[in-house]
């Protein structure tokens, strides 16, 4: 037989084979809706080797992508689930310094993602395992309810702008905070200065007007204090995920809050 009408017989077995797969209802393919795409995981058990400085790690799933922290940089990237795989693309990261054991948690996360790890998810438990290591992480929706946007204390732990989210020591030893009263009054702090003001708080979202003491402090302090202002100088989006407050103003500066 000539080889052209042996390749193109090869070809429509393919294509058959490939109906034929997609057709069957016996495949272990998981639907969309039975991905963890969409939630955030915290770890409450690790078999195998420790996370370096106790954790926990969060796992976030969003647009096609999967967040990481283990308690020192945020790591994302592209994720996919082939079957009962996980599979990451390259990983890019934030570039904080971290004290002691904690140092090592960006590698502890990336040698798990890089692992290509199965995944089961059972109701609200994610289970990973590679290279004899297995997680075990609870719904972060289960494990810690989301908190109220209003009287709820929120540490500024992220500056977001419209291309990257910047993590830094100086953003934690600022410490910027923010409270929104029941009444609507706004207090906390900027970085550096007290801040005073109110919030129209609606359904995901409020209007700012916040003003603040006028004491100097160091130039990054107050580069910080400078972001955090123009994020609360207006109306904004509020999206809270747990004990995370997400604020991103029309004016493309935004801050990722955590509760305290």
């Amino acid at each position: 037989m000539p080889a052209n009408l042996l390749r193109f017989g090869a070809v429509v077995l393919f294509a058959l084979c490939a109906v034929a797969c997609v057709d069957d209802g016996d495949s272990d393919s998981p639907a969309p809706g039975d991905t963890p795409m969409g939630r955030t995981f915290l770890s409450t058990s690790v078999d195998g080797t420790p996370i370096p400085g106790g954790g926990p790690l969060t796992l976030r799933f969003a647009d096609g992508r999967v967040s990481a922290n283990a308690g020192c940089n945020t790591t994302t990237g592209p994720v996919s689930f082939d079957g009962d795989v996980l599979r990451v693309g390259e990983l890019a990261g934030t570039l904080m310094g971290c004290p002691g054991d904690r140092a090592d948690a960006d590698q502890w996360v990336a040698r798990l993602l890089n692992a290509t790890p199965t995944w089961q998810l059972t109701d609200g438990t994610l289970t990973l395992r590679a290279e004899g290591q297995t997680v075990e992480l609870l719904d972060k929706k289960i494990a810690q309810p989301d908190r109220p946007v209003r009287d709820t204390t929120w540490t500024v732990t992220e500056l977001l702008t419209p291309e990257a989210r910047i993590r830094s020591e100086a953003i934690d030893q600022a410490a910027p905070s923010l409270r929104i009263d029941r009444d609507g009054a706004v207090t906390g702090s900027a970085g550096c200065n007290q801040l005073t003001g109110t919030a129209e708080v609606g359904d995901g979202a409020a209007t700012f007007r916040v003003a603040t003491t006028r004491m100097l402090c160091p130039p990054a302090v107050m580069e910080i204090e400078q972001s955090v202002l123009r994020a609360l100088d207006g109306h904004a989006t509020l999206t809270v995920d747990a004990d995370l407050l997400t604020l991103r103003n029309d004016n493309g500066s935004g801050l990722t809050l955590r509760a305290t």
